[in-house]
């Protein structure tokens, strides 16, 4: 077997706790600890009711806790609703283009539950995951502009990846997998700003762990279905000519590279640094909605391609909109989870300002990360003709190049879990994620009796 999917099946096959660096440790650390966060702030959201009442099977196989609650189903349908819980908010992290821990976490936990899987082949799968994603990654990252959600895209195969290794799939059934998750691949952009959108996040980690359930039990697929003509990387990237290039897995770690941005505000991450800025601009003045003649916001166009809500109507659409990110910023001075919400975005105020919000796009690309532009621009003009300019702004608290502090991870931590645990029951659990390797099992992690009660028996 050559070619890329064999070379990644070949990565997965042999890949080891020991061989991960020891700088990638404390990043998988915060991806499960913060991704478990953001599914209990996300367990109240509609669309995870309405998953668990119309899919999730609790009669049958009963391997893993949903969400780490009482309730007991399949691995892959507990990868389901917490994928689907993970990125109900739009809380959970981001990279490489999407969100690959809102997919990978939930499915890892799932699967390490019904296979009695440690807490090192938990950090093992995750890298697996991680690097397998960018590997596709860096061959076309401009999947946004073409009409697709690159979470579910990539997502699929990258579970595939980690459920291959908490299995221990040899080469051949690895590649398999792989080639199975191929084609599960999709995920509309297009429904971005819907309950859709975190459905395909919850999607993609149950399909990753279906296809490599499948491929151990011997299902065949194509062993070039990644790079053959007629396969996964053609069919997403039709124009592009350059898609075929040797595997860098193993030789270099991507998780290094191109690290992980913990959210501060639980909506789309491209409204995050021009939010911040404006925020900072207005700190210490008594800037009123009226006292606003206009705000100019200039980003990467594949920004602006995902930021189409110019009007909301919704919490679920605001979180797709630059307007409301200034519209928050001059009006709220703050975006939260009780700020994006249905009631908010309709409030009169809040309406009445979209319309001062101007978009600038540019075509430069961020190398940390394609889907952004290198840096933004947020101008204030005013009604008495001064003007706030904050310059270049590059990152912000919580971006890979300015990571979140423990005590800062811990707060955001503790606001997720505020209404699902009491404080001593979340800093215990946030204790065991940030030393998810020591783990016997992913059945130390305790059980959240809150959650999902009325459904549980």
């Amino acid at each position: 077997m050559t070619g890329l999917t064999a070379s990644l099946a070949r990565f997965l096959a042999n890949l080891d706790y020991g061989q991960i660096p020891a700088d990638a440790l404390p990043l998988v650390r915060d991806a499960f600890t913060d991704t478990v966060g953001v599914i209990m702030v996300g367990v109240p959201e509609p669309v995870v009711g309405i998953v668990l009442r119309t899919l999730i099977e609790r009669g049958a196989r009963p391997q893993s806790r949903a969400c780490l609650s009482r309730i007991r189903c399949s691995a892959p349908d507990a990868a389901l609703l917490g994928g689907t819980a993970a990125h109900a908010l739009d809380y959970d992290d981001q990279s490489l283009s999407g969100h690959p821990s809102a997919v990978l976490v939930p499915a890892i936990l799932a699967e390490a539950e019904a296979l009695g899987a440690s807490g090192r082949d938990l950090v093992s799968a995750y890298v697996a995951g991680y690097e397998v994603w960018a590997e596709l990654l860096r061959r076309d990252s401009n999947y946004h502009m073409k009409g697709w959600h690159p979470t579910s895209v990539y997502g699929v195969v990258a579970t595939a990846a980690a459920a291959s290794v908490l299995r221990r799939l040899p080469v051949e059934r690895a590649s398999a997998a792989l080639a199975i998750a191929a084609s599960h691949a999709g995920g509309l952009a297009a429904n971005f700003g819907t309950m859709t959108k975190p459905y395909h996040a919850g999607l993609a980690a149950r399909s990753g762990l279906v296809a490599a359930r499948l491929a151990a039990a011997g299902m065949t697929a194509k062993d070039d279905a990644l790079e053959n003509p007629q396969g996964f990387l053609h069919a997403f990237s039709p124009a592009r000519a350059d898609l075929i290039s040797p595997a860098r897995v193993g030789a270099e770690w991507y998780l290094l590279r191109q690290r992980l941005c913990i959210k501060k505000y639980p909506t789309c991450y491209f409204m995050h640094r021009s939010f911040d800025a404006a925020v900072k601009l207005l700190a210490g003045r008594k800037v009123t909605p009226a006292d606003v003649a206009e705000i100019e916001v200039t980003m990467g166009r594949g920004q602006t391609a995902v930021l189409v809500n110019e009007r909301p109507k919704t919490g679920l659409e605001a979180k797709f909109s630059e307007q409301f990110a200034m519209a928050a910023a001059v009006v709220l001075g703050r975006m939260g989870v009780n700020e994006v919400s249905d009631q908010t975005v309709q409030r009169p105020d809040i309406q009445a300002f979209f319309p001062k919000v101007r978009l600038m796009p540019v075509d430069e690309y961020d190398t940390r990360d394609p889907a952004h532009s290198p840096t933004e621009r947020v101008v204030i003009r005013l009604t008495n003709g001064e003007t706030l300019d904050s310059g270049p702004i590059k990152t912000i608290a919580g971006h890979a190049d300015e990571p979140l502090s423990s005590a800062e991870l811990w707060e955001k931590f503790a606001a997720c879990t505020a209404h699902t645990h009491t404080r001593a029951q979340a800093r215990a659990l946030f204790d065991a994620l940030q030393a998810v390797e020591e783990l016997q099992s992913v059945a130390a992690l305790p059980t959240c009796e809150s959650i999902f009660a009325q459904d549980a028996t």
